[in-house]
């Protein structure tokens, strides 16, 4: 990644990374550097074209529920950090249940559990148990916690759970160091190597990101790919999937001043990812607005979330102990309205992808 220089690729090496069949990360380089803003156009049409040969037009649905959101990290950019003044709480066993009945009730069959950093306040048999009650009421369940150790992915796969996605954040080290300032978070390695210790853990799959806008998003993005690729590489059994979000505000923290990442720069972002991966799964989340959620499903990205909620305990009324979401979301379509877009767009809307027999 610091040897990756965006200004240096010219047209035609954007030219002869789209005419090739099997890209190179020389081709995925060139394709996310300025040069390739040109021929947006022409990456959105392989793009879609990649897509439909590995998806079909079927676009998966699912929803994060957050069953907790203490946190032992001070990250300045996230609503969770501990430092920050928010209303906490941690949903328990018949909390959670109703949460999940209640997503269960408007027809998605996957469910992404997440929690803050907090090993103490959500400790592996919470987890666990979390996993274990959305076995009964979804076919697809996903984890968006603390990095853990092999045995310890072994363990909640054991409990139901299928995959794990863990956001580096950025990989430019010494700005990873100036964001987090205390707590667990502040390793960089074990961070980087929590998606290998899923896949040694049993996991089928594992999800990458970088958070765009805290660094060079260039830079970011080119380390995202690569490191999917060589996990990939590694691990050629493993589901493989990015998330694409940028940087959103967050709740009593106006002093967040990101690198702008603009619509046109993300898309060439996720068509990139498309082109270099074309069997890797793409993932838009409520961070983005509907129009351009709506734009890029079936073109390049496969997966959307609906009716989301980042806050703790917000999707079922009895449960009362709520807490205060992550960040601010831009879509708040429900299920029901997501669906009807997509079908009016001509794509298929999938609940589950996988079946245990």
């Amino acid at each position: 990644m610091d040897a990756y220089d965006p200004a240096r690729y010219t047209a035609g090496d954007v030219r002869r990374a789209l005419v090739q069949e099997n890209r190179t990360p020389e081709d995925f380089a060139a394709l996310l550097s300025p040069a390739a803003a040109p021929f947006l156009e022409e990456m959105a049409r392989k793009a879609k074209e990649e897509t439909r040969k590995h998806f079909g037009n079927t676009v998966y649905l699912f929803t994060p529920l957050y069953i907790a959101n203490y946190c032992e990290n001070y990250c300045i950019y996230c609503g969770f950090n501990c430092h920050n003044k928010i209303r906490r709480a941690r949903l328990n066993a018949e909390e959670i249940e109703k949460e999940m009945r209640k997503i269960a009730e408007t027809g998605l069959q996957e469910i992404l559990i997440l929690t803050g950093e907090s090993p103490s306040k959500s400790d592996l048999t919470y987890i666990g148990e979390a996993c274990r009650i959305a076995r009964r009421y979804f076919k697809v369940i996903g984890l968006e916690v603390y990095p853990m150790n092999t045995e310890d992915y072994r363990y909640l796969h054991g409990c139901g759970a299928d995959y794990v996605t863990v956001f580096q954040e950025t990989y430019h080290a010494g700005k990873y160091e100036t964001l987090h300032l205390a707590g667990p978070k502040r390793i960089f390695p074990y961070r980087f190597y929590a998606q290998e210790r899923a896949l040694l853990g049993g996991m089928r799959g594992v999800g990458f990101a970088a958070l765009l806008g805290l660094a060079d998003f260039r830079k970011d993005a080119f380390a995202t790919g690569i490191h999917a690729w060589l996990l990939q590489r590694k691990f050629p059994q493993a589901e493989i999937s990015f998330s694409c979000p940028r940087l959103r505000p967050i709740i009593n923290n106006e002093k967040i001043n990101p690198q702008d990442v603009h619509e046109s720069q993300l898309l060439q972002v996720i068509t990139a990812y498309r082109l270099f991966l074309p069997y890797a799964g793409i993932t838009v989340s409520t961070r983005e607005c509907a129009r351009f959620r709506d734009h890029v499903m079936g073109l390049a990205a496969t997966k959307i979330s609906a009716g989301v909620s980042t806050g703790v305990g917000s999707h079922c009324e009895e449960v009362e102990d709520k807490g205060d979401s992550q960040f601010e979301i831009s879509d708040g379509r429900t299920v029901a309205e997501v669906w009807e877009s997509l079908t009016r767009r001509g794509l298929q809307p999938v609940m589950s992808d996988y079946l245990y027999v």
